[in-house]
């Protein structure tokens, strides 16, 4: 490696060509960090005390990829943002030149001819840079001065554009523009391919400007350690049709998050956003995803690519599918991608019928909607579909996902028909997140001629308006405040209607009998309404549970007959072969024994889910697998915590790390409870393993 110091205009012209390799992300710079870069030159232009501004590095193979010459191409590993920013300021900043000079070298002709062109050489040896893909026509159409291509690279038409206005606001005075960029400086990078490891290079770098994605350090990883054909090849057939699938925005939005789902579907653990790309290289590692070779794994990736496209990003090409995947969008059900990137590999794949991959959508759909209206919290989700694929039989396999989620528990569970007709008829759904899915789902449960339900507004039916009428008061009844607090945002008072306007405040009969009231409306919300006499808390109550009891048949639970989810249910487990009595230390009157019954009333309470088994050397605590082993000793209980040490919050300091070290038990956390003044605090420790295997921990 070779690294000095240089002027950033020296660099360019002594330099024949850059070149970015098709591994590189594409040029993504925003308007902030072009405004930043802006705003460092004209400060370096205009204040003679600043002699240099440093913008970071740039890092090249200079042997290797060509043969090697004094006009070899550059291989760019890092600093393709900054040196594609700088042309574009460059190439607007000669535009406005004309035949002017207000800084030695600054004329159009020499910026042209230094550092964006090549005049001697001919085809693509003219450019100073290419770029990669949409970037590399839209950026040569720039500097020959020629119109952008259709469907052009939106950040080099958007950041050109934004220099350019810079520049005119100006008006002319360029001399400050032109001293700010001949003090640049960077520092130059050279490696060579045979001494020194890129890949290393490039992860390790921290230069300013925008951090790379995870998908970013992915596709470099996946893509830089091959031979040039082997890359083209790779990136033509898989990593470029991603690209396109996901869209210039999009895929620096959602591409990190898909990869996260991804690697949860194939290891059956979910990393965290910021670390998806270490778990991206321990699974590539992993024997039999390496024995495959890097094309099978890059085309999986493809495939699954795709599906989530279709999911997230209503690319969807079956209109049944595709409505039932927008319904998700709109409830925003991120956390069950996992699941559901396995349902439609095994639906591409002709192992799920469509109907019944559509059968699962909608149950996922009510699964999620049912728990928000009860106000079950969330976190426990993105757990209970990473790991729902091992609850799946594909012989069955619609079957399989009902009998799973019928028989979720506790804080996991499929909310019944009447927990939900229950919350939702006095839930404020007005202030729930998701009011307009849940009126549409509503209004066009069944219908073939949907009503566009976007063209209504929200029409509380009892107004908003806190100064209620004297009519509406009398109405209501004495206790009218209680029950305008109580009904007011609730589902018995909330319709849709195109006369929100005109209904204003009026008293409920005009809203009921006026052109476009109640009684004609098209709407199956407004069924029945026009029937109601005087809308008061008996009112608004009826209604209430009658679309209760409609929601029950738009969000339905799954159904199976006893006798065959029966066959589902956990068998009752076997005899134990050993007991407490196998313990000395927790004979009966025994300190530990007392103090042990104490300890296991309390976790047994934490969770309906929660089975004990006595072991030889201890006993088990378990939820899906072990979460507190406890190990009787003479004078205290030993217990191993089944988690991460680092993730543990332990103020008192009493737990231990025991992380490879050999002990009875499972986890890399050791506490001793010696006595009953001790147990609050460790079972807050203990809950917290226990949380952490259900996934109700904080993600």
């Amino acid at each position: 490696m070779k690294a000095t110091e240089a002027k950033l205009l020296d660099f360019l012209k002594k330099s024949p060509q850059f070149v970015i390799p098709i591994y590189q992300r594409t040029y993504s710079w925003s308007e902030q960090q072009c405004r930043q870069l802006w705003d460092d030159i004209i400060r370096a232009g205009t204040n003679d005390g600043i002699s240099a501004h440093f913008i970071g590095s740039v890092v090249y193979i200079e042997k290797g990829l060509y043969q090697v010459s004094s006009q070899s191409p550059l291989l760019v590993i890092d600093g393709q943002q900054r040196l594609t920013t700088t042309m574009l300021i460059l190439e607007a900043l000669s535009r406005h030149l004309g035949d002017t000079e207000p800084l030695e070298g600054f004329s159009a002709k020499k910026l042209r001819n230094y550092y964006l062109l090549n005049p001697l050489e001919e085809g693509e040896r003219a450019y100073k840079l290419l770029l990669t893909q949409t970037d590399k026509e839209s950026l040569l159409a720039l500097v020959t001065q020629k119109p952008l291509p259709d469907n052009g690279s939106l950040r080099v038409k958007e950041n050109f554009e934004f220099f350019n206005r810079q520049i005119e606001k100006l008006n002319g005075d360029l001399e400050s523009l032109c001293r700010g960029i001949s003090k640049l400086i960077i520092v130059d990078i050279a490696l060579s391919r045979d001494q020194d490891n890129p890949q290393l290079i490039f992860e390790s770098m921290n230069s300013t400007g925008k951090a790379l994605s995870q998908a970013d350090l992915i596709r470099n990883y996946v893509l830089m350690g091959l031979e040039p054909e082997h890359q083209t090849r790779l990136y033509r057939d898989h990593w470029r049709p991603m690209e396109v699938e996901f869209g210039q925005e999009g895929y620096g939005v959602y591409f990190d998050s898909f990869m996260r789902h991804y690697l949860t579907v194939k290891t059956g653990e979910i990393p965290r956003l910021d670390e998806v790309y270490e778990a991206f290289k321990q699974h590539s590692r992993r024997a039999e995803v390496a024995s495959a070779g890097v094309d099978s794994l890059v085309a999986e990736i493809h495939a699954f690519a795709r599906y989530f496209c279709a999911m997230a990003l209503g690319k969807e090409t079956d209109k049944q599918l595709g409505m039932a995947f927008k319904d998700l969008r709109e409830l925003k059900v991120d956390v069950a991608y996992p699941f559901l990137l396995e349902l439609y590999h095994d639906y591409q794949q002709g192992n799920l019928s469509q109907d019944d991959f559509h059968s699962a959508i909608r149950l996922i759909e009510a699964y999620v909607f049912r728990r928000a209206v009860c106000a079950i919290p969330t976190n426990s989700l993105n757990k209970t579909f990473a790991t729902f694929h091992k609850s799946l039989h594909k012989n069955r396999y619609l079957e399989s996902i009902k009998a799973h989620l019928l028989g979720l528990k506790s804080y996991r569970r499929f909310p019944n028909d009447e927990e939900f007709k229950r919350e939702l008829a006095v839930r404020d759904l007005y202030n729930f997140r998701s009011r307009s899915y849940w009126l549409r789902r509503m209004e066009n449960f069944e219908r073939k001629e949907r009503v566009p339900v976007d063209e209504y507004t929200i029409e509380h039916i009892m107004p908003q308006n806190e100064n209620l009428s004297a009519r509406w008061k009398d109405e209501l009844g004495p206790e009218w405040k209680r029950v305008h607090e109580t009904w007011l945002h609730t589902l018995g008072n909330l319709t849709l209607t195109g006369y929100n306007s005109e209904y204003s405040d009026r008293a409920f009969i005009e809203k009921r009998d006026m052109q476009g009231g109640f009684k004609q409306s098209p709407l199956r919300l407004n069924d029945g309404l026009g029937a109601v006499e005087a809308w008061n808390e008996d009112a608004i109550k009826n209604r209430a549970a009658k679309l209760a009891q409609e929601a029950v048949r738009v969000w339905a639970a799954p159904v199976l007959p006893d006798e065959i989810l029966e066959t589902y249910r956990n068998k009752p487990a076997k005899e134990q072969a050993y007991s407490l009595e196998d313990h000395p230390q927790l004979a009966e009157g025994s300190p530990m024994r007392t103090l042990f019954e104490l300890l296991r009333k309390e976790v047994l309470a934490l969770d309906p889910s929660v089975t004990e088994e006595v072991l030889k050397l201890y006993i088990a605590f378990k939820a899906e697998t072990n979460f507190v082993d406890v190990v009787p000793q003479k004078n205290r209980l030993r217990l191993s915590l089944n988690m991460p040490f680092h993730e543990l919050s332990d103020p008192k300091g009493m737990a231990r790390d025991v992380t490879n070290l050999g002990r009875w038990g499972n986890g890399d956390v050791e506490v001793g409870l010696s006595e009953e003044s001790e147990l609050a605090y460790v079972m807050g420790l203990i809950r917290q393993a226990f949380e952490k295997q259900m996934g109700n921990d904080a993600d």
